[in-house]
């Protein structure tokens, strides 16, 4: 029986083999790929997971001229505001001044939403409104300010001292009056906080009243939408906490807020009207509170002396506990990271509780920013702007 012998092709046993170097190519990279990735994130966490203790300036931008002593600063859009009793102005990243508004305040206070701001003389009669581009309006009220707050579109909304019957009246930009509400001593309570939705069209209240007694605060709403339920005053579910004061507030959008008291805050979200969604009990005093757009933040008060650092989701649900020592006036969120400052000494923790720096610098702290790259912050001082990096 002849033997049939089958003799391979030449040319399919090459593609065979080009094939085989194909893949062993791919493998290669793809491995190649996997360890450059692992060994930049693994460089990442190295650098984002140490403690700092020192600050290495990479650049500074001088002031040109000696600044007053009272001058403060606040984090805005791309760079930061500096306003004292005469007047505000909005400086970049390289201390340079984008515009300025001069005015004669004694007692400045600011509020800021969005790139919209106002500030006003507490006890005074003028509120001055701006955005990044420059002054926007002069509001002039009948009766002294005691508090403020304004809209991403400039809306402003003021509790004013009017003796025995104290008044909220919403303002545009202009100084036109668009709301006016006056408060009753004996029915609602003393207005002590107000908060305005990011285009104006609610405005929150907390009242001061006495419940049974006691003393308390009563939350109430108006809805400036264009429905047939426009300008009218929501009494949120007759709303009364006993036993506390919520002075501070906030809109997260048009349609959630959250309200801050002495041991507690509180979530509300409106469907057909505003409603309380959640309460969240502190076991603490609360000695300070920042928030940015996904956190809120506590600084609370430990029996030990020492302090608690909190922060919760917008939803009310803890993310973060941290117990920290030393004093700190100043504290805020930015970019994932909780900065805090006094005098010459800062403390940073992230979001994910890593403490990334706490030392002192050769100055005065005004106010730190975060910016891009790592580790890189601006802090102003008295002399000026320093881009700096945090070092061992």
């Amino acid at each position: 029986m002849d033997v049939i012998v089958k003799v391979r092709d030449p040319d399919e046993n090459l593609e065979e083999k080009i094939k085989a170097y194909k893949v062993k190519k791919r493998i290669k990279t793809a491995v190649t790929i996997l360890a450059f990735v692992f060994a930049l994130i693994s460089s990442y966490l190295l650098v984002k997971l140490q403690t700092y203790t020192s600050l290495r300036t990479l650049q500074s931008y001088k002031n040109k001229e000696t600044e007053s002593s009272d001058l403060k600063y606040l984090q805005y859009a791309d760079g930061m505001l500096k306003y004292g009793r005469d007047g505000i102005a909005y400086i970049n990243k390289k201390g340079v001044e984008q515009w300025n508004q001069s005015y004669q305040i004694k007692d400045p206070v600011i509020n800021v939403s969005g790139k919209a701001m106002a500030v006003a003389e507490r006890g005074g009669n003028d509120i001055y409104v701006m955005d990044e581009k420059g002054a926007k309006g002069e509001i002039h009220t009948n009766y002294p300010i005691e508090k403020i707050a304004v809209a991403e579109n400039g809306i402003v909304s003021t509790i004013l001292n009017n003796e025995n019957s104290p008044m909220v009246v919403c303002y545009d930009a202009t100084g036109n009056v668009l709301v006016e509400h006056r408060a009753s001593l004996t029915g609602t309570g003393y207005p002590i906080g107000i908060a305005l939705s990011p285009n104006g069209t609610r405005l929150q209240i907390s009242y001061l009243c006495v419940a049974d007694g006691v003393e308390a605060t009563r939350v109430g709403y108006l809805n400036f939408d264009n429905t047939e339920e426009a300008n009218k005053e929501y009494q949120v579910a007759d709303d009364v906490y006993k036993n506390t004061i919520v002075p501070t507030s906030f809109f997260i959008d048009e349609k959630k807020s959250v309200l801050v008291g002495d041991q507690s805050f509180m979530i509300y979200k409106e469907t057909d009207k505003p409603k309380l969604s959640k309460t969240v009990k502190l076991d603490k005093q609360i000695k300070s509170f920042f928030h940015d757009d996904e956190y809120l933040g506590f600084i609370l008060k430990e029996e030990s002396g020492e302090y608690e650092l909190r922060l919760y989701d917008m939803e009310g649900n803890q993310k973060l506990s941290k117990t920290f020592t030393g004093e700190y006036g100043n504290v805020k969120i930015a970019d994932g990271n909780v900065i805090m400052y006094d005098g010459t000494s800062c403390l940073i923790y992230s979001k994910l509780g890593v403490k990334q720096f706490e030392g002192t610098t050769e100055y005065e702290i005004k106010e730190v920013i975060p910016v891009f790259g790592i580790n890189k912050y601006l802090v102003m001082n008295a002399d000026g702007l320093a881009e700096v990096r945090l070092v061992k």
